[in-house]
Parts: C-alpha cells; structure tokens; sequence
C-alpha cells in the first residue's frame, strides 16, 4: 500500500478514537462503554488536551532550539484564536450531534479556507469550484431538515441549531488554515501547533474554574489518550501529505465519515436518515471535488513560477 494513503488511514482512525472519547467524556448522551466515568464540560476537555498537546510542544521546541514565540506574532495569534475557537464549537457538536454528522460538517473547513484565501491570500477561483461550495451547502440543507422528511422515530434526532454551530466551526477552521499558509515561510510547524495551547490554556482556565470536575482513575487515562492520540492523529496526517500528492491521498481523509457512521451507530445508537446519509455525501463530493480542483489550480501556478 502507498505509504501516504496508509498515514491517512491511520491518521483517520486516531482521530475517530479522540472523537468518541470526547463524546464518552462531555456531557453528551449517556452510555455505558466505560462505565463510571464522570461527565466533563467541554472546555474542561479543551483545557487537558491543550496541557498535553503544550508539553509535546515545548519539549520539540527545546530539543531543536526553535524560537519559543516565533516570528510573525500576528498571524500566530490569530491562528491560535481560531484554532480555539473552531476546536470549542466542534467539541459542542460531538456531544449535541450523531458523531458522524458532527464529523463530517467539519470537513467543510476546506471549503471556507478556499473562500477567505480569496480575501487573504489573494487566491483565484474557479467558477466549478463554486458549483462543488453549493453541493457541499446543499448537502447541509439535507441534513438540517432530514428529521423532518423522516417518520421513522429511531431516527436520532438533529437539532439545525448544532448544524449551525458546525458549520461555524468549520468557518474558523477554515480561517486558521489560511493562517497557517500565512506562517508557511516565517515560522516552524512546531510553533504553528504550540500557539492553540498558548492560547487555549488561559481561555479555557477561565471558562473551567467555574464548573472544574477533579479527575478519577481511569478518568486521567482518557484525557492522556485524547491529547496524544490528537497529537499522533496530526503526525500522521503530515507524514501522509508529505508522502504522497495531496489528490492521492484526500479522498481516504474522508474514510472518517465511514468510521463515525459504524461507530455511532453501534456504540451510542445513533440511527441517520438516508436524508442525512445523502447530505453527508453531497458533503464529501462538494469539498473533495473542490480540493481536487484547487490542488490543479496550485501547481498549474507552481508550473509558471518556475518557467
């Protein structure tokens, strides 16, 4: 198998595993698949994570003898705000959403980063791309209102206010990935990573001092195993992009939708509309058809640069 297609793969399901830890931990639907664990608020969450993801940080940046603040401060910081913002918002629809719609509205984000670069980046669109944005949108629409088209009443339910809120949050992601193309040329990856924690931990100190829950036995395991798994889930994702051209390996990124559809359903009971089912892959087609064509876009650039 394609190294690249494999780190993708695994990236997807260390990133599965930290989504439905945070469903288990927060204070969403109740369960048994670890019994006797208390319920935490998200922010709470957040916070241990970014204490984890900081220290990993922090030990790179020492070993390699990185500037610890970098050098473009500005877009750091707004990578670290969005970051925190985008990660906030999603947690919320993990514990308000079926997982795999959660999920899968996340990966709007590239369809957002495609739109600020527009005003950021200064980045050129084409008009297909336009009509990949509308079936993504579309495919939200569908999910907003498959409760409704439904009369089954397993059908989990699906608030719009927490497609709402996704979508929000996919927005931000989107603005943090145009900073991060911003700290391409000026700052280390590394540091790129450390700015969410540094913003993070202060926001999300604040926010948990007024609802702490204190940690027990196993508890302190999955806090540990969300904030490395997160860490690794990034690693591999890197690797992946680094190992292979970016059109090779995106489409098994989406094999995430495949992994939390499976997941929700047999572990929290999550019954989705084949209405949802369907704007879930109007969702797939709108953002993987526009990266493909924005991948052709890029390196048509690259080509004339380099002539």
């Amino acid at each position: 198998m394609n190294k690249g297609i494999l780190y993708m793969i695994l990236s997807g399901l260390c990133y599965i595993i930290v989504n439905v830890l945070v469903k288990i931990l927060g204070q969403g639907p109740d369960q048994t698949i670890i019994s006797g664990l208390q319920k935490y608020p998200i922010p709470e969450i957040i916070l241990f994570r970014s204490i984890i993801t900081f220290s990993i940080c922090l030990a790179v940046i020492k070993s390699k003898g990185i500037p610890l603040f970098g050098h473009n401060k500005k877009w750091l910081i707004i990578r670290g705000v969005t970051g925190t913002i985008a990660l906030t918002l999603y947690f919320y629809t993990l514990n308000n959403l079926p997982i795999a719609i959660a999920a899968t509205i996340q990966y709007l984000s590239p369809i957002f980063t495609v739109i600020l670069a527009i005003f950021i980046l200064k980045e050129k669109v084409k008009p297909i791309q336009g009509l990949f944005f509308l079936i993504a949108f579309v495919g939200i629409v569908f999910i907003s209102f498959s409760k409704y088209f439904s009369e089954d009443d397993n059908i989990s339910n699906v608030n719009p206010w927490w497609i709402v809120v996704g979508v929000v949050s996919a927005a931000f992601a989107g603005m943090a990935y145009n900073a991060i193309a911003k700290l391409r040329h000026t700052d280390a990856p590394i540091t790129v990573v450390l700015y969410f924690p540094l913003i993070a931990i202060p926001v999300m100190t604040i926010l948990t001092a007024f609802d702490y829950v204190i940690p027990q036995g196993k508890e302190w395991g999955v806090i540990l195993v969300i904030g490395v798994f997160t860490h690794i889930a990034q690693i591999f994702a890197t690797k992946s992009f680094h190992a292979a051209n970016t059109a090779t390996v995106t489409p098994f990124k989406y094999l995430g939708s495949i992994y939390a559809f499976i997941l929700g359903l047999f572990l929290f009971d999550e019954v989705i509309s084949l209405y949802a089912i369907a704007g879930m892959l109007l969702i797939i087609v709108g953002v993987l058809g526009n990266t493909v064509i924005r991948g052709k876009i890029l390196r048509s650039e690259k080509a004339r640069k380099l002539q």
